[in-house]
């Protein structure tokens, strides 16, 4: 067989690939399980004779096991499929074991309440996470750290019957695209995928990592749709306080591949052994000292697993951006591990060695700060690891790192002595108020004079890098009915960068006034709780667009958003209302009755008041009224959605609010209380009723919104 890497093979396979798949075959098969129905009392662990095969599965870390939702759904369309036991058959060494083992969870999580009929395909992503009810030894297999895959050979794995036995087999193609906004990977026709595949392990040969899980084949027998392992990133999110799942389960994940590097009880071949043996890449610009070794990546991958995970996405970011020189990927899904930011640094930019940039990156983390304190020791081995390592590459690198170390070590110790006082883990905020970090915008246009609406989700970074936005996602022409469902996606995605382990990400909802009776603080995204629950949720009038202005009495005033106008009452009323005390003023009614109210007269408020609408923000005169108060400049104001009977005094709300602003004292708790508020009135507390409904406008000047005019879709 010729050595010269790109010959074409009569299978269809290059030289390298056909060199490589005999490489990973045995690592591959080893950890590819069958998936069945539970075996029962009296079954033989060493027969197959289980029941029919549902699909297939891989061990991903020790005990769990990643497979489609679709495969732990067969059989039992009525039945619950997180907390429902499942049959686990694999091979250990000659032996063959089968176990028991519990879906802890599915994605999405929808799956639960609404799934497709019998042989229809299940919503992406379709993934199920099985854990193993029984101390057993099995092999795992290596997932990537990339965010994208690579469109090259690859190799799938599953269990098949050719021979009327169930077995694992393997067979290749390519990378042919990618299909739903990434979640996907189109796999080429080069050979068939049999229904009991699925749940299998798609393998890039090149580079020796599990990139994706079988889904699904083409109806016409030729190729399919495997689904990306990044989408294991939207796992629901832990609650404060916890490790997510995600996180801990791709610690053991790399944890099991450094042990099984660095033990010598065996000669058995790790996935480690393989990846140095693997045909090199032709015309790799980042071969040799550009790259880290296979050893190398093993080891930084364990060394990072050893650290407390970050606080939040947009640290990972943070330090991949000053590692890299530019800005990572802003697609999703999110990072939310350290190993998460070493797969953005791959192929770094302008011809920069990779093992440099990713040297960089350890050195930040092992001062960085984490969400809980580190194993004593800890971010040292990992710095002193960065060291060594550095030795066998540049000079000049190796002093830079050192300054990096020292630099690094001194402004870490400055945060600690400025957060004396308060928790040195935790976000820098006064108490009860909001944190200081990132928060998720949500953005909502009428499309010109349709019922339908444009949509943008993007992350503001906060008031320590004041107008940095990234985006998310966004969309067009959306029925005011579809964005809950249309939004759950993107918002996920948001929340998953932003959120702490410690507090949930603000979310700032900028829409004209006329949409302030959207019920977004009511919509369920994740976790089957409304959102204004689970976090605080504010309005924002949208930036650099002049609106126009609504009909009915001419409020007066200019247009430009209060959080622009510096040095005038917007300032000042936002400083005032603030530190508070505060106090409430119907801008709408007068003892129930509707009224529309003067400009002189908002204007002469005092600048701790909080202006109070009870009306439907889309008609007459609350809307006006609410062009009316933030055009003179008022920061904070609350809105109400109205109650389902038109006849209810609207009194119950008022004397509830003032009540709860003299108890809150000032301003800044507000989007706290008021998420305090929701879930007293969601956990059906009687005296929260009157607070149903209710909104609150913050215009934080910390916080600016960006001013792109909305990209209009298709007429």
């Amino acid at each position: 067989m010729p050595n010269e890497r790109g010959v074409r093979m009569t299978d269809g396979r290059t030289t390298g690939s056909a060199r490589a798949f005999e490489l990973l075959e045995p690592l591959v098969q080893a950890a590819t399980v069958r998936v069945h129905a539970p075996p029962g009392g009296y079954e033989n662990s060493r027969s197959h004779r289980t029941g029919p095969t549902w699909g297939s599965g891989f061990f991903i870390a020790p005990g769990w096991v990643l497979t489609c939702a679709h495969v732990v759904g067969e059989g039992g369309a009525a039945v619950r499929l997180t907390g429902r036991e499942v049959g686990i058959t694999f091979s250990a060494g000659s032996l063959t074991g089968t176990v028991t083992g519990r879906v802890e969870c599915v994605l999405p999580e929808r799956l639960e309440e609404r799934r497709p009929g019998r042989h229809a395909l299940w919503d992406l992503p379709d993934l199920a996470l099985i854990r193993v009810l029984a101390p057993v030894s099995h092999a795992c297999v290596w997932l990537t750290d990339r965010s994208r895959p690579r469109f090259d050979e690859v190799a799938y794995f599953g269990c098949t019957e050719d021979l009327g036995t169930p077995e694992i087999t393997g067979r290749t193609t390519r990378l042919r695209g990618t299909a739903g906004n990434g979640a996907a990977i189109r796999l080429g026709d080069d050979d068939e995928i049999e229904p009991g595949m699925s749940g299998g392990p798609v393998v890039d040969l090149a580079r020796g990592e599990v990139v994706g899980v079988l889904k699904a084949r083409r109806q016409s027998g030729g190729g399919g749709l495997a689904v990306s392992v990044v989408q294991l990133r939207t796992l629901p999110m832990a609650a404060r306080g916890q490790v997510g799942l995600y996180r801990r389960i791709m610690q053991a994940h790399d944890l099991y591949h450094y042990d099984q590097h660095l033990s010598d009880l065996d000669n058995r071949r790790t996935w480690t052994d393989v990846h140095g043996e693997l045909p090199p890449e032709e015309g790799d610009p980042y071969a040799g000292r550009g790259r880290l070794t296979p050893g190398e990546r093993t080891t930084l991958h364990g060394l990072l697993a050893e650290l407390p995970p970050p606080g939040s996405s947009e640290v990972v970011r943070a330090l991949v951006e000053a590692a890299r020189g530019e800005e990572p990927d802003p697609l999703p899904p999110a990072p939310l591990s350290w190993r998460d930011g070493l797969g953005l640094l791959h192929d770094p930019p302008g011809g920069a060695a990779e093992a440099a940039a990713m040297l960089r990156y350890a050195t930040d983390v092992s001062v960085a700060d984490y969400r809980e304190p580190a194993t004593p020791g800890a971010d040292e081995e990992l710095w002193h690891w960065v060291r060594a390592t550095a030795e066998r590459l540049w000079r000049p690198l190796r002093r830079e790192l050192g300054e990096r170390h020292e630099r690094g070590l001194a402004e870490r110790e400055q945060r600690r002595r400025a957060s004396a006082g308060r928790a040195v883990h935790g976000p820098a905020r006064r108490a009860g108020g909001l944190p200081s970090g990132a928060s998720v915008l949500l953005e909502v246009w009428a499309h010109g004079w349709e019922d339908v609406y444009d949509w943008r989700v993007s992350v503001l970074a906060g008031p320590a890098r004041a107008g940095r936005v990234t985006p998310v996602d966004s969309g067009v022409r959306a029925t005011l009915a579809r964005l809950p469902e249309v939004l759950r996606a993107p918002l996920a995605e948001g929340f998953r960068r932003c959120d702490t382990h410690e507090a949930a990400a603000l979310l700032e909802v900028a829409v004209a006034p006329e949409l302030f009776g959207l019920a977004v603080d009511a919509w369920v995204v994740v976790g089957g709780v409304p959102l204004g629950v689970q976090r605080p949720v504010v309005l924002r009038h949208p930036a650099g667009a002049n609106p126009p202005r609504p009909a009915g009495p001419d409020p007066g005033g200019a247009r430009e958003h209060p959080a622009d106008r510096e040095g005038t009452d917007a300032g000042a009323r936002w400083a005032r209302v603030q530190a508070g005390p505060i106090a409430d003023e119907r801008a709408d009614c007068v003892g129930g009755r509707p009224r529309t109210p003067a400009t002189e007269w908002l204007t002469g408020l005092p600048d701790n008041t909080v202006p109070v609408h009870c009306r439907a923000a889309d008609q007459e005169p609350t809307l006006g009224s609410l062009y009316a108060v933030r055009d003179a400049g008022y920061g904070v104001v609350v809105t109400r959605r109205p109650t389902p009977d038109p006849g209810a005094s609207c009194a119950p709300f008022h004397r509830g609010l003032r009540e709860e602003l003299a108890d809150a004292g000032r301003a800044e708790v507000l989007p706290l209380r008021f998420q305090a508020l929701r879930g007293r009135a969601y956990g059906a507390d009687p005296d929260a009723y009157w607070a149903a409904g209710a909104g609150l406008v913050w215009e934080d000047p910390a916080r600016p919104l960006p001013d792109e005019e909305p990209l209009q879709g298709d007429l």
